[in-house]
């Protein structure tokens, strides 16, 4: 029985590899990193936890013809991710 003092044992989390493929991009970070710089501009005196809570306002109000190049860019980028993937675990293994 352990008491009050009971031991606790420590995790260690395993490094990730650099050479791993980056992970595919969301259409709204495509969205957010277009739009980012002029959000700031018009609002120049937002902290920029706020600037991140207007950018999703502005994706929010988007229409869905609107978030179409986003969302094709998003797709582009998510078949890059997985044939670099696919290659990284070829080699990998």
């Amino acid at each position: 029985m352990a008491g009050p003092r009971e031991i606790k044992k420590r995790t260690h989390r395993r490094k990730k590899d650099p050479n791993a493929p980056k992970r595919a991009m969301s259409a709204y970070m495509f969205f957010a990193n277009e739009t980012r710089d002029i959000v700031r501009a018009e609002n120049p005196d937002v902290s920029f936890g706020q600037i991140g809570r207007l950018l999703g306002e502005k994706w929010r109000a988007l229409t869905d013809e609107d978030k179409g190049p986003f969302e094709a860019k998003a797709q582009a980028d998510k078949k890059r991710y997985e044939s670099e993937k696919e290659l990284y675990n070829a080699t990998k293994a």
